[in-house]
């Protein structure tokens, strides 16, 4: 079990590169604990043919079960084994941290995630109803020993302890297994600073980076695929990608639905098509509108929205900042090579062929 290799206090991994992705002003982290209260937390097991872990995304650092954010979920492609989403599009509310980790390790990270709750939580199954874990996931078979169900109880609960307004990219957490474009990908974030009338919000995403064939990257416009395709062996587009967007813009859950929505424009301008075989999920949720799960005496709930003719600066951000953060995921991680001896190379390394 290793720390974060990849911690940096601002999120410039494009700079290096000369890239610039959209037009609108980053978050001062550029990453989505820029939006405020949201945490994340990695654990990551990195040890020969074991490439994998967790991540945690916490939307506030309060209690979740008690004290709900408002939330949405889209399915673009529904190849994909991710826990809890079924309620999360029935109620529009989010109860718990977000987890990220490989296919066959959803079933620990929510008995992990459950017990952190009811620890949290006593009143949970006795004098209230039950609790909601959200797990997302996405197969890092190709890399890791998935098979060997590596994660375990306390992986989880370190990925939670671990949650900071700081944290690691590329091959870290959930990541660390992760391809993209048959290239390393895995965990990356940005942010957008957004005006809507006098008032100033925060936009952040994060990704789970591993979907895609090679010949079909795009970096900030450039067709770098067709350099590369031949490098590596070609396969059809499968894997998956998972988008979290945090916000503190007062949304109501339709309009979070379609800002989920918004978030494939961004994946599709890095080239993907959404195979058949790539599970493509995205999830939002707004600090602004919070559920209290023991109402007291407030019987009408007040739920703040932006006009939706206000909206569309919304969606740029999302795009902007979807994009950028699976190009981040894929520059942050280095060279990796895991079970029986295969191995995804950087895409740092063919800076050549798109640095500005």
């Amino acid at each position: 079990m290793k720390g974060d290799k990849n911690i940096m206090p601002e999120n410039r991994i494009l700079d290096e590169y000369g890239l610039r992705i959209g037009e609108l002003q980053k978050g001062p982290r550029n990453a989505i604990s820029d939006v405020p209260g949201v945490l994340v937390g990695h654990c990551t097991l990195s040890d020969g043919p074991v490439r994998t872990g967790v991540t945690a995304v916490l939307p506030h650092p309060g209690n979740c079960f008690r004290d709900k954010v408002l939330a949405s979920c889209r399915v673009f492609n529904g190849f994909g084994k991710s826990l809890g989403l079924v309620q999360v599009e029935e109620l529009g509310t989010i109860e718990t941290p977000l987890l990220l980790t490989n296919t066959l390790a959803v079933g620990t990270a929510a008995e992990a995630l459950t017990r952190f709750m009811l620890d949290e939580n006593p009143e949970i199954g006795r004098s209230t109803g039950t609790v909601n874990p959200v797990v997302l996931e996405c197969n890092d078979g190709y890399l890791n020993d998935i098979r060997g169900m590596h994660v375990r109880p306390e992986h989880v609960l370190s990925a939670l302890r671990s949650a900071d307004d700081v944290f690691g990219q590329g091959a870290v957490g959930a990541g660390c297994g992760m391809s993209c474009y048959e290239l390393k990908g895995g965990i990356g974030s940005a942010s957008r600073r957004i005006a809507v009338g006098d008032e100033d919000f925060t936009l952040g995403v994060l990704v789970l980076s591993n979907f895609g064939e090679k010949r079909d990257l795009v970096v900030d416009g450039v067709r770098v695929g067709r350099s590369l395709d031949g490098k590596e062996e070609r396969r059809d587009e499968s894997g998956s990608i998972i988008v979290v967007i945090a916000t503190d813009i007062p949304l109501s859950e339709r309009q979070l639905r379609r800002i989920c929505l918004r978030a494939s424009v961004g994946i599709t301008r890095t080239g993907s098509y959404i195979g058949n075989g790539s599970g493509e999920i995205a999830v939002a949720f707004t600090t602004a509108n919070r559920v209290p799960h023991f109402p007291g005496q407030r019987r009408i709930l007040e739920i703040h929205s932006i006009h939706d003719d206000y909206i569309n600066i919304v969606f740029r951000a999302v795009v902007e900042a979807t994009e950028e953060a699976v190009l981040c995921s894929m520059l942050a991680a280095g060279d990796v090579t895991g079970r029986d001896g295969h191995s995804r190379r950087s895409l740092a390394g063919y800076a050549e062929f798109f640095r500005r």
